[in-house]
C-alpha cells in the first residue's frame, strides 16, 4: 500500500513532524542522523515526508525508492540518488564502479555541499540486499557528516531476514533515531470525514484509522462502502475513460515509478490526460510514481491476461529501442511477455550482475526467473542455470535447494553425456551434502567424482575435486593426508591458474598443518592473498575464519578479533550470511574465553535467530550457552548440551565432539555427579587425541579433575601443563596473562591456599559463575574459613550504571575522544560490536549521543569493573 495521502489534512502528525524537523536540524548541526521512519502500509509516511521538506528549504533533498514489482536493480536508490546529487558519485556510477567504491563515494558527497543534505530512501521493505547493505555503511558513519538519512519501511509486513537484521543493526547506531506513524484516531477521521456524506464511525470501522483507507474512500466518493483497498482502487480506476484506463493499466504493469517517455510511447495523449486528472499517479519530473502501491497492484493483478501479455511485449520493444541496459527491468517485461529467449538472455546477466554486487538474493531469484523459461534452452544450458543457482544458494545459506539444484545439474550433464561436466557436477554435490547429512554420503559421491574425473587426465574440474576431497579429510581429522591431497591439488590447480581451487588447498594445507603443530600462518595468508585477488569471496571468507579460530584455539585472542572484524566486515559487505554465522560463532567463543559472557550469550542468541536448519549451525552456540548456563546456575541447561552433544555425534566431527563432551562433563562436575562427570570427560579422549594441544590439554586437565585415571597423549599447551604439573600458581597466572578469568580461578581451586581460594571465589562470582563460586567456598568452609561474602558487593562489584567491563571501556575511549573505527582497532573488536556497545552505553547512561556519555565520563562516572 502505498502513502498517498497528499490530498489530506495531516491530522494527529504534529509531534513527528517536529521530531523529524529537529533530527534534521541536529544534522544539520554535524550529528549526522539515520531516521527509521515505519508504520503500517498507507500510514502517511511519504505525506510525512513532504510536509518535512516544506519546513526544511534550506536543504539539498535527494528522493529514491525501493521498488516491489520485480527483482530489483541491486542498488537501485543509490543511483537515483546519484542521479540527483552528481558530481564523483555519478561519474563512478556510470562507469560500473565496485560496491565498496560506490558506498565510499556517496559518502564524500554527503556533507559536501554547502547546504545540508537530506537522503531519503523510501519503501525499504522492498530493498535488495546490496541496499540493506548499504544503509548499514552510512549508519555507522554519519555521526560525524552534516546529513539526514530517511528511511521509510512498512512495519506491518513480515519483510524478510534480511530486513529484521538489518534494521536491527541500523537502530543499533547512536546516530539512528525512530519515529513510527500509528493509525489515525476515531477524533482524527470524524475530522477528515467532516462534510464528505460518511458516517464517521462506520469509515473508522471499515479503515480502522488507516489514511490511505480514508483518502481513498473519501476521493472515490462511492455510496456502498467497499470492504478493501482493491475495490476502493478499482473502482475509482472504472470512473475513468477507456483511453485513461488503458494508460493506467500500461502504468501499473511498468512499476512504481513509470518514465513519463515510455509511458507515453506506450499510451495515446488523451489517455495520460487522463491518467494525471484522476490523481492515482503524481508527476515528479520526468517520472509518474503511484501514490500507492496497494493501488498499482490492484490495478494490475485487475488487467486480463492477454492485455498483460500485449503491455510487457511493447514495454520490451520500446526498452530495447532506447538502448535500455537494465538487465533486471528487461527480465521482468521478457517474463510478462512469456519471451523465453528474452528471459534467458536478460535473467542470467541480471543474476550474475546482482551476484558481482552481492547481492544474492537477487541473484538467487534471476536465475530462478530463467530456469522458470529453461524448457526453451538445451540440456547443457540449464545445466549452468541450475549450477550458478546452486552456488548461490550455498551462500544465503540454503543447501538443501542448492542440494537440488545440483542434482537437476548433474542429471543433465549425464543426459548430455558430458563427463567433465558430471565430474564437475558431483564434486559440487559432496561439498553441498557434506553441510547437510555430515562425511559418509558426501564422500561417496567424491569417490564417484573422482571414479569420472581422473581418466580425463589433468583439467580445472579435477583440480576443484582434489581441492574438496582434502577439505574432507581435513574434517574427518585425517591431517597428514589432508596435506598430500591439498598439495596435489595445489600442484593441478597452478597448472591452470585456477585461483579458486589453489586457495582452498592452500588454505586447506594451512589448516591441517595448524591442527599438527607445524607452520601455518604463511600458508594461511598466502590463501587468503590468492582468494582476494580472484575475488572468490567465499574462499576470502573461509581464510579470515580460519585465521580467527585457529589463533583462538591457539590462544592468542587479540590476533583473533583482528581477523574475526576483518572477516565479519569482508561479508557484510559480499552479503555472506552463511560465513558471517561462522565468523560470529569464532567471536563468541573469544568472549568466552576472555570472560565477557554477557557478550558470548548475546552472540549465541544471534546465531540461534540465524542459523538455519543445519545443526552445525547450532552447535557451538549451543555448547557455550549451556556452559554459561550451568556455571551461573540458571536451570534448564541441559537441553542445550544434549542437543549439542547429539549433533557432534551425527556428524562425526571430532573438533565438536571435544567440545561437547567436555561441556558435559563440566557441568556434571559443577552439579556433583562424580561418575557421571568422568565419564563424560573419557569420552573425549578419542577425538581430544587428534586435536591441538589446547584441546588435548583440556581434556588432560578434565580428565584429572574428575579424577579419571586416564590420559590423552601427544604435547599439552603451556598453561594446562602447569595444571598436570601441579603447578596451579603458574597456570592461573599464566590463564590471567591470557585474559582467561575463568580458567585462572579453576586453576587455583586445586591450590588448597585460603588466599588463592579466595581469589577464585571472587573471580567466579565476578563473572557470575554462581554455581562454580560453591566450590572455592566449600573448600573454604571445609578449611575453617566464616568470613565470606555471600555475593557481589555493588561498591566494588558492579557497576553503578550497570555497565559491563568491555562498555566501561568503550566509554573511556569515547570520553578520551576516540572514534568507534578507531574503537574497534584498539580493542580489536568489529565496528558493528562496538556500534552494539554504543548503544547500550547511551542507554544506560540515558545520554542522547556520544557526546554527552563523553562528557558524563569525564566528570567522574568513570569507574573500574572488578
Amino acid at each position: 500500500m502505498g502513502e498517498g495521502t497528499a490530498g489530506m489534512r495531516l491530522v494527529e502528525r504534529d509531534s513527528q513532524l517536529a521530531e523529524l524537523v529537529r533530527y534534521a536540524q541536529e544534522a544539520a548541526q554535524g550529528a549526522g542522523r539515520l531516521i527509521l521512519l515505519s508504520g503500517e502500509a498507507g500510514v502517511g509516511k511519504s505525506a510525512l515526508l513532504a510536509a518535512a521538506r516544506r519546513d526544511l528549504t534550506a536543504a539539498r533533498w535527494s528522493w529514491s525508492a525501493c521498488d516491489g514489482l520485480f527483482i530489483p536493480q541491486p542498488l537501485g536508490p543509490l543511483f537515483e540518488v546519484a542521479e540527483q546529487l552528481g558530481g564523483t558519485l555519478a561519474q563512478r556510477c556510470a562507469a560500473g564502479g565496485e560496491r565498496a567504491e560506490l558506498f565510499r563515494a556517496l559518502m564524500q558527497e554527503l556533507g559536501s555541499a554547502r547546504v545540508p543534505d537530506v537522503v531519503v530512501v523510501e519503501d525499504v521493505h522492498w530493498a535488495d540486499e546490496a541496499t540493506l547493505d548499504l544503509l548499514r555503511f552510512l549508519g555507522r558513519r554519519l555521526r560525524d557528516v552534516a546529513a539526514t538519512v530517511i528511511v521509510t519501511y512498512r512495519d506491518d509486513e513480515a519483510g524478510g531476514d534480511a530486513l529484521r537484521v538489518a534494521l536491527g543493526d541500523l537502530a543499533a547506531q547512536p546516530s539512528t533515531r525512530r519515529i513510527r506513524l500509528a493509525p489515525l484516531s476515531a477524533d482524527a477521521v470524524r475530522i477528515l470525514a467532516e462534510g464528505s456524506g460518511f458516517a464517521p464511525d462506520e469509515m473508522f470501522r471499515l479503515t480502522a484509522g488507516n489514511p490511505f483507507y480514508v483518502s481513498e474512500l473519501l476521493q472515490a466518493q462511492t455510496r456502498g462502502v467497499p470492504a478493501s483497498a482493491r475495490d476502493v482502487v478499482l473502482a475509482r480506476a472504472a470512473r475513468l475513460d477507456a483511453p485513461a484506463r488503458g494508460a493506467l493499466e500500461t502504468a501499473a504493469l511498468l512499476g512504481a515509478k513509470v518514465e513519463l517517455p515510455l509511458l507515453a510511447a506506450l499510451s495515446d495523449a488523451a489517455g495520460l490526460d487522463g491518467l494525471l486528472a484522476s490523481g492515482l499517479l503524481v508527476a515528479d519530473g520526468m517520472w509518474l510514481c503511484f501514490r500507492h502501491e496497494i493501488a498499482r497492484l490492484a490495478i494490475a493483478e485487475a488487467v486480463p491476461a492477454h492485455r498483460c501479455l500485449l503491455t510487457h511485449r511493447r514495454a520490451l520493444e520500446a526498452l530495447y529501442a532506447e538502448g535500455c541496459d537494465d538487465e533486471a527491468r528487461l527480465a521482468y517485461h521478457a517474463e510478462g511477455a512469456g519471451d523465453a529467449g528474452a528471459v534467458l538472455r536478460h535473467a542470467p546477466a541480471a543474476a550474475r550482475h546482482a551476484s558481482r554486487l552481492g547481492a544474492r538474493h537477487e541473484a538467487a531469484a534471476q536465475f530462478a526467473r530463467a530456469l522458470r523459461f529453461s524448457d526453451h534452452a538445451g540440456p547443457a544450458e540449464r545445466a549452468n542455470l541450475y549450477e550458478d543457482l546452486a552456488d548461490e544458494q550455498v551462500l544465503l545459506d540454503r543447501c538443501e535447494e542448492a542440494e537440488a539444484a545440483a542434482q537437476q545439474a548433474l542429471a543433465l550433464r549425464r543426459e548430455i553425456g558430458d563427463r567433465l561436466g558430471e565430474g564437475e557436477a558431483l564434486a559440487r554435490v559432496s561439498r553441498i551434502t557434506w553441510n547437510l547429512s555430515g562425511s559418509q554420503e558426501a564422500t561417496a559421491w567424491m569417490r564417484a567424482a573422482l571414479v569420472v574425473l581422473e581418466p580425463l587426465g589433468p583439467t580445472v574440474e579435477l583440480a576443484g575435486a582434489y581441492a574438496t576431497l582434502a577439505q574432507q579429510r581435513l574434517r574427518d581429522a585425517d591431517y597428514e593426508n589432508t596435506i598430500v591431497q591439498a598439495r596435489r591439488a595445489r600442484e593441478l590447480a597452478a597448472r591452470f591458474d585456477a585461483t579458486a581451487a589453489l586457495s582452498v588447498a592452500w588454505y586447506t594445507e594451512a589448516v591441517a598443518s595448524a591442527r599438527l603443530g607445524l607452520e601455518w600462518a604463511d600458508l594461511m595468508h598466502h590463501a587468503l592473498k590468492i582468494a582476494l585477488a580472484g575475488r572468490h569471496h567465499d574462499q576470502t571468507a573461509r581464510a579470515y575464519i580460519a585465521l580467527g579460530s585457529i589463533n583462538e584455539n591457539r590462544l592468542r585472542f587479540a590476533d583473533a578479533e583482528r581477523f574475526l572484524a576483518e572477516g565479519v566486515a569482508y561479508c557484510d559487505e559480499h552479503d555472506l550470511p552463511g560465513y558471517n554465522l561462522s565468523l560470529h560463532t569464532c567471536q563468541m567463543h573469544v568472549c568466552e574465553r576472555t570472560g565477557r559472557w554477557d557478550e558470548a550469550v548475546a552472540l549465541a542468541e544471534q546465531i540461534f535467530s540465524e542459523a538455519g536448519p543445519l545443526p552445525l549451525n547450532r552447535h557451538c552456540a549451543l555448547v557455550r550457552l549451556g556452559t554459561i548456563r550451568a556455571r551461573r546456575g540458571i536451570a534448564g541447561f541441559w537441553p542445550y548440551l544434549d542437543e549439542a552433544a547429539a549433533t557432534a555425534d551425527a556428524q562425526s566431527e571430532p573438533q565438536y565432539q571435544v567440545k561437547s563432551r567436555l561441556a558435559r562433563a563440566e557441568a556434571h562436575w559443577l552439579a556433583g555427579h562424580s561418575a557421571q562427570a568422568r565419564q563424560a570427560a573419557e569420552s573425549a579422549i578419542g577425538p581430544g587425541a587428534a586435536g591441538t594441544p589446547t584441546e588435548r590439554g583440556a581434556v588432560a586437565v578434565w580428565l584429572r579433575r574428575t579424577g579419571s585415571q586416564q590420559s590423552v597423549p601427544g604435547v599439552i599447551a603451556e598453561p594446562y601443563q602447569h595444571m598436570l604439573d601441579g603447578e596451579p600458581e603458574k597456570a592461573a597466572a599464566l590463564w590471567a596473562e591470557l585474559g582467561c578469568p575463568y580458567e585462572a580461578g579453576l586453576a587455583l581451586l586445586d591450590s588448597g591456599d585460603e588466599q588463592l581460594l579466595r581469589e577464585a571465589y571472587g573471580t567466579f562470582v565476578e563473572l557470575g559463575a554462581t554455581a562454580t563460586a560453591q566450590l572455592p567456598r566449600r573448600t573454604l568452609r571445609r578449611l575453617g574459613v566464616r568470613a565470606l561474602p555471600t555475593g557481589p558487593r555493588d561498591t566494588t562489584r558492579q557497576h553503578p550504571l550497570g555497565l559491563t567491563r568491555r562498555q566501561q571501556d568503550v566509554l573511556d575511549l569515547i570520553a578520551d575522544g576516540h572514534t568507534n573505527a578507531q574503537i574497534a582497532e584498539r580493542l580489536f573488536i568489529s565496528a558493528k560490536t562496538v556500534d552494539h556497545h554504543v548503544s547500550a552505553i547511551l542507554a544506560k547512561l540515558q545520554a542522547p549521543d556520544r557526546a554527552a556519555a563523553g562528557r558524563i565520563a569525564r566528570s567522574g562516572m568513570r569507574t573500574t569493573v572488578i
